[in-house]
């Protein structure tokens, strides 16, 4: 279970939130919803490690997720805005770097979301919709308990929402947990939702 309790956080001298409290269970979901600077990306940036909590406290099973944050960022996969691939490495190239890094299996991943027949392609070439697709393989390839997904739907077209789809319905099968903030309703049936 993952639980954020009076969560305060700040950019500058501005509070992005304060108070802030959740909990999603094992095979849930929660969707972060609100306008544009509401702290949808400022809340999964925490939920992930990379900044801190000005007040409060995030728990993974009851103990302090900050406390140990090797082990933190081991359990989750974050997919930022950016899709964080390289142009010059194909495909396949790219999600061999995180499987050398997580383990798994890259051509299964990259079936998950309709990428088999451009594995050998420059991500240069790929148009922006496949570079999302491609980043969103990431997820398939060795499993992690939390998914912190930013506007995931970014670009895809229908027939890729529904291979998105398939994956984030496996993973909470499987007891994993997403969170995702989106402006956009995304295949996520019985998701909580928190609006910022």
């Amino acid at each position: 279970m993952l639980e954020g309790t009076d969560l305060a956080c700040w950019r500058g001298e501005r509070a992005v939130f304060a108070g802030l409290s959740f909990s999603v269970a094992t095979g849930g979901a929660l969707l972060l919803t609100g306008p544009n600077g509401a702290g949808k990306s400022s809340l999964l940036r925490l939920v992930a490690g990379l900044i801190r909590p000005v007040e409060g406290r995030l728990a993974w099973n009851g103990e302090d997720a900050m406390s140990d944050l090797p082990a933190h960022a081991r359990r989750l996969r974050y997919l930022s805005h950016g899709d964080a691939l390289k142009p010059s490495l194909t495909a396949r190239e790219n999600l061999d770097f995180y499987a050398r890094l997580w383990g798994g299996e890259v051509t299964p991943a990259l079936a998950a979301l309709g990428l088999a027949d451009l594995a050998d392609l420059p991500v240069r070439v790929l148009s922006s919709g496949q570079k999302r697709r491609l980043a969103l393989a990431r997820l398939a390839l060795a499993p992690a308990a939390l998914w912190l997904l930013d506007e995931p739907t970014v670009g895809l077209d229908a027939a890729s929402v529904e291979r998105l789809g398939a994956l984030l319905a496996a993973h909470r099968r499987g007891g994993g947990i997403v969170l995702a903030a989106t402006h956009l309703p995304l295949p996520l049936p019985d998701a909580e939702e928190l609006r910022l």
